[in-house]
């Protein structure tokens, strides 16, 4: 009978470690004070049907347990049963993430949503911008991230302190930023202050700034440093590489070794351009649906491309020739000589325009987005998108609306799909929208809100250059809750579609 017993409670402890949770569901009643207790909290604000949640579930669980010694609390609000608490913070999708530092400090998460990005990105943040080290603390500051920046400056030299500073502050979220004034330890680390060390876990294992102190040079400096000679391109690399602000050149390979064989030929090209062009290998097993959008062949690998992030131009490499280091630096210096032209993928310009809703193509994208006498709303869409077939009735009211009114002339509603056409826009997700305003075509307002009709006409009349506004019939419109994020962009088009392929 013992036996039984403690069988039976063994079970029950073996239940008890299987639901246990480090993430701490909160209330409304429990929520303010939670976040008074803590110094430093994330906050998942989610709905229990939310497909991107369900996705982040586990990953932010793992995090959870990862950051618990270090004090960082992961705590989640199901916003279907605290509608207040979510409205009160400004939740309008899911999941929405937020960093507290009490209830007056309250910034967005700008992480990826994986384990080890969220654990990286709230160490930095419980961090101070710049943390004082000395010889005794600085090897263990060496191994808090992948990429850690530490400056060897003068303790009165109050200029290069304060343009430390101002870079640790801007760039907190990307880096743990360390400081010494200890002259013998800077001599010790093979430098002389002022001087900065960024120290990697990659390539050559440490950068050395030794320039004059100036906020754009540091930052550029930094930016290129703890970028790899030639990284990977996946889940938790993409946004950064669009983000870099130059051109990414891909090299599509399907295993390891050819990817290693690759980098290794290549390398020299991407030391030569470091700082110009960022280069990375891809898995084309995984991510081998990433490559019609850059307009390449799908399944003939290895293959190469370059992507200007800005313009987002696609300059594919001819797949019938042989990927070798000369082939390829004759192939980049032209790029980088603007020898080349960009692949532009289209469909055919419609002879009529069926429907009120303007269909554009990259080949009249120029001249119906970019008409500067018009405000134009167009709505970048995948044709597999679940959102979009939602959205479709009602922005094909919408146009029509528009249509019939005194600004026909000036409004236009327009869509294009992403996954046929280049757009110069990097797409995030499906739907996106946007209003390209009459005179301010530079400078396109993105659309967060509910995706009703009067919200949409809210939107144009607020951002377009005419304030054109028109009257819903009243039974065409109902209450929408805040919608979960988009779809995957045009980027991860084929890995959404495609069972066999990650999304990047």
């Amino acid at each position: 009978m013992h036996g039984v017993y403690r069988y039976a409670l063994g079970l029950l402890a073996a239940a008890a470690v299987a639901t246990a949770s480090d993430v701490e569901q909160l209330k409304k009643d429990n929520f303010e004070a939670y976040v008074k207790e803590n110094d430093i909290v994330l906050a998942e604000f989610f709905a229990p049907w939310c497909g991107h949640c369900k996705a982040l579930a586990p990953e932010y669980e793992e995090a959870a347990t990862s950051l618990k010694e270090k004090n960082i609390k992961l705590v989640k609000v199901d916003c279907t049963e605290e509608t207040e608490l979510c409205q009160q913070y400004g939740v309008e999708g899911y999941p929405t993430l937020k960093v507290f530092r009490g209830l007056d400090n309250i910034s967005p998460y700008k992480g990826q949503r994986k384990a080890a990005a969220i654990t990286s990105y709230m160490i930095k943040q419980s961090l101070p911008s710049v943390s004082l080290l000395t010889k005794d603390t600085l090897e263990d500051f060496k191994k808090a991230d992948k990429v850690v920046i530490v400056a060897y400056i003068d303790a009165a030299d109050k200029a290069s302190n304060e343009t430390f500073s101002k870079i640790a502050d801007k760039l907190r979220d990307n880096y743990p930023f360390g400081a010494s004034n200890d002259a013998a330890l800077a001599e010790a680390e093979g430098v002389t202050a002022p001087a900065i060390v960024l120290y990697k876990e990659f390539d050559e294992g440490k950068a050395v700034f030794t320039e004059k102190f100036d906020v754009e040079a540091i930052e550029k400096f930094t930016k290129t440093a703890a970028t790899p000679l030639i990284g990977e391109v996946g889940p938790e690399t993409y946004a950064d590489y669009m983000a870099a602000g130059i051109p990414l050149a891909y090299i599509f390979a399907e295993t390891p070794e050819e990817r290693k064989e690759l980098s290794d030929a290549l390398k020299p090209i991407a030391e030569a351009q470091r700082g110009v062009i960022n280069f990375a290998t891809i898995d084309a097993k995984a991510f081998g649906g990433h490559a019609p959008n850059l307009n390449l062949k799908a399944e003939k690998f290895p293959a190469f491309a370059i992507q200007e992030t800005v313009k987002n131009q696609k300059f594919p490499f001819d797949q019938e020739k042989e990927i070798t280091h000369d082939v390829i630096k004759a192939f980049v210096d032209d790029f980088v000589a603007g020898k080349i032209e960009p692949s532009i993928k289209s469909e055919p310009i419609p002879e009529t325009q069926e429907g009120p809703v303007t269909v554009v193509v990259a080949k009249n994208y120029n001249d119906i987005v970019l008409d500067d006498t018009k405000d134009v709303l167009i709505e970048f869409y995948a044709p597999w998108c679940g959102h979009c077939k939602s959205l479709a009735p009602k922005y094909e009211e919408l146009a029509a609306l528009y249509g019939k009114s005194e600004w026909k002339d000036k409004v236009v509603i327009a869509k294009v799909d992403a996954t046929a056409n280049d757009v110069p826009d990097e797409i995030q997700g499906f739907p996106t929208i946007k209003m390209y305003a009459a005179g301010a075509k530079s400078e396109p307002a993105s659309y967060s809100g509910s995706r009703t009709i009067e919200d949409l006409i809210k939107f144009i009349a607020e951002n377009g250059k005419y304030k054109a506004s028109v009257t819903v019939a009243e039974e065409a419109e109902e209450s929408a809750a805040p919608e979960a994020a988009a779809e995957p962009a045009a980027e991860e088009a084929e890995a959404a579609k495609e069972a066999e392929h990650d999304e990047l």
